[in-house]
């Protein structure tokens, strides 16, 4: 958020905390959590754009490698076998791997929408920022599940798989995403075949995702697209803003 800031503050713009803000009297852009997004989003004229809450789950398993559906915190109580359950869009409860339903928290609302996956190993996880279907800015952010930032060397085989998986997955899936986005892709180890493939980890909302290692000035492009004013937001985009 710091780096952010300091790429926006360079660029002229004022930034602010969000009990700081007082009434606008400008274009006004966000970043930040979801609940205080929704909240000064109408105060403020700003519109966010997110993917939609099974757009995991609707995605070919040739992109996923894995099954995963779109359900309810119902239906993770009632799983018997390991599996990895995630909020679609916030934090309401940890993403993790819950070996049975018993495991799982009893205090949310059953109606609560959550991903549900079957349990894989991602050797390395990278956060990829798309602007309009490219790539504007990546990192990666994990290892065999730990912290593990790192930025993307442009020039590296790794990457030109990457951008390579990433231009399937637009051609075949991009009208399905807002034009500023964040998906973060992995090397999906395989017991069955020799060396990994790659996947989709998630999509997320460009204006609530860590920017690890990535370059603060195309990441702050991507962020200002994805939670600019209502007034900009491109015909295309009309159908992910958050209502």
């Amino acid at each position: 958020m710091e780096l952010l800031a300091a790429e926006a503050a360079g660029r002229g713009m004022a930034v602010l905390a969000a009990e700081e803000i007082g009434a606008s009297s400008g274009p006004a852009y966000w970043y930040g959590g979801p609940v205080a997004g929704a909240r000064l989003a109408g105060r403020l004229g700003f519109a966010l754009l997110e993917p939609s809450d099974d757009w995991l789950a609707e995605l070919p398993e040739d992109f996923t490698g894995r099954e995963v559906r779109a359900a309810t915190v119902a239906d993770a109580w009632a799983i018997d076998r390991p599996t990895f359950v995630k909020p679609p869009r916030d934090k309401s409860f940890p993403a993790d791997v819950y070996a049975d339903g018993s495991r799982f928290p009893a205090d949310l609302d059953p109606a609560t929408p959550v991903l549900l996956s079957e349990v894989v190993t991602f050797a390395a996880e990278y956060r990829l920022f798309l602007l309009d279907g490219r790539i504007a800015a990546g990192s990666r952010y994990a290892a065999f599940g730990r912290l593990d930032p790192h930025p993307l060397d442009r020039s590296a085989a790794i990457t030109a798989e990457i951008a390579e998986f990433v231009d399937r997955l637009v051609a075949a899936a991009g009208p399905t995403l807002p034009s500023a986005v964040v998906v973060d892709v992995g090397q999906l180890l395989d017991p069955y075949r020799p060396g990994h493939r790659w996947a989709v980890v998630e999509a997320n909302m460009a204006w609530f995702s860590h920017a690890y290692a990535a370059d603060p000035a195309p990441v702050l492009d991507v962020v200002l697209r994805a939670a600019g004013p209502r007034g900009q937001v491109h015909a295309r985009d009309l159908p992910f803003v958050r209502h």
